[in-house]
């Protein structure tokens, strides 16, 4: 899920990275809010707050909202440089390296919420997963080719909607009949990206009532295990073909 780009990534490939990244996306971003109030990820809906507050005059709450924007792209462009780096490096796993640095980077924001007084739990809770998943976003965008996002939705059902009408067209001879099958694998994709971002914000809450900030500890778990999986297989496919290279 994490090795392969663009081009070389196929339908199971693209299915997998967004059932997996979108259901925890959606676990932290819903477990956030049912714990602070504060969406982390929804950069649409902390803009338009931002706007209302400057309107009003409110320049504590907007100074906040857009902390958690400048968080979220803050995340994106270091995400992004890591990678550029790693690329330039020939880090043949460096996207999974990006992960397992969210996966760090999320455990210590779990202790964070654990153990930190009830007054700071909103201002470091929240620019921190804003950060986290604007660096998760960014990898997932990048190694897609912008074909699966997995921490907001918008996007993903704006193209489902696309390609429901795209679909319609089809099966009314608007469109070419050999169109059918790259509109179901879109279709496929997004309807996979939401119910995971869905069912995952439906568990984040769960377990956040029953463990409160270990679930940003388990979401770390499960992020690492993901990047250590893509690693090793990084590593895997770099061995055979250092050995084919060898025997020839």
């Amino acid at each position: 899920m994490l090795v392969r780009q663009g081009s070389h990534r196929n339908e199971k490939i693209d299915r997998g990275l967004a059932a997996s990244l979108a259901g925890i996306a959606g676990a932290l971003n819903a477990s956030a809010f049912y714990s602070v109030g504060f969406f982390s990820a929804n950069m649409t809906g902390n803009v338009s707050t931002l706007s209302d507050h400057l309107a009003l005059g409110q320049w504590l709450s907007a100074l906040f909202y857009g902390g958690i924007v400048v968080a979220f792209v803050l995340g994106a462009a270091v995400s992004t440089l890591i990678v550029n780096e790693g690329r330039r490096r020939n880090v043949h796993a460096i996207y999974a390296y990006s992960i397992l640095t969210e996966a760090v980077l999320l455990a210590l924001l779990g202790c964070a919420d654990l153990w930190l007084l009830a007054s700071w739990r909103v201002p470091v809770l929240v620019p921190g997963l804003a950060f986290l998943m604007g660096v998760q976003n960014a990898v997932v965008t990048r190694i897609s080719d912008a074909r699966v996002r997995t921490t907001h939705v918008s996007g993903m059902a704006t193209d489902l909607g696309i390609e429901l009408a795209i679909a319609f067209d089809i099966l009314c001879g608007r469109e070419p009949k050999a169109e059918a099958r790259h509109n179901l694998t879109k279709l496929r994709l997004h309807l996979y990206t939401i119910a995971a971002f869905l069912i995952g914000g439906i568990l984040g809450v769960v377990i956040y009532r029953a463990v409160g900030g270990y679930l940003l500890i388990i979401a770390a778990v499960l992020l690492t295990v993901i990047a250590l999986d893509a690693i090793r297989r990084a590593k895997k496919t770099l061995s055979a073909l250092g050995t084919v290279s060898s025997s020839s």
